[in-house]
């Protein structure tokens, strides 16, 4: 029920307010993502190699961020990044544009 009162509000947006949401989600999903990333691994904020714990704790939060700090802060925890372009079309084909 609670599904089709939201599809239900959704047709009453505007194309604007629907982007702007779309793009808070996104930013909050990635904000998410990253902490739980750090905690799958049992890694404290504190123990984030070259970044201190008010720094992590402040990029976890941060509701956008330059590539090279991602990279950076990944790389504390012993990860890597892609970034694919995905196009909107009906091709599927991926293009990989940075694989660190």
């Amino acid at each position: 029920m609670k599904f089709n009162s939201l599809s239900k509000l959704e047709t009453k947006l505007s194309p604007e307010v629907k982007a702007k949401a779309r793009k808070l989600y996104e930013q909050e999903s990635l904000n998410m993502k990253l902490k739980e990333l750090r905690t799958k691994y049992g890694i404290k904020q504190e123990n984030v190699s070259h970044f201190t714990q008010t720094a992590v704790s402040k990029l976890e939060r941060r509701k956008d961020m330059e590539i090279s700090t991602l990279i950076d802060y990944l790389e504390s925890l012993g990860m890597g990044l892609e970034i694919t372009a995905l196009p909107k079309g009906k091709s599927t084909k991926k293009e990989i544009l940075l694989k660190i």
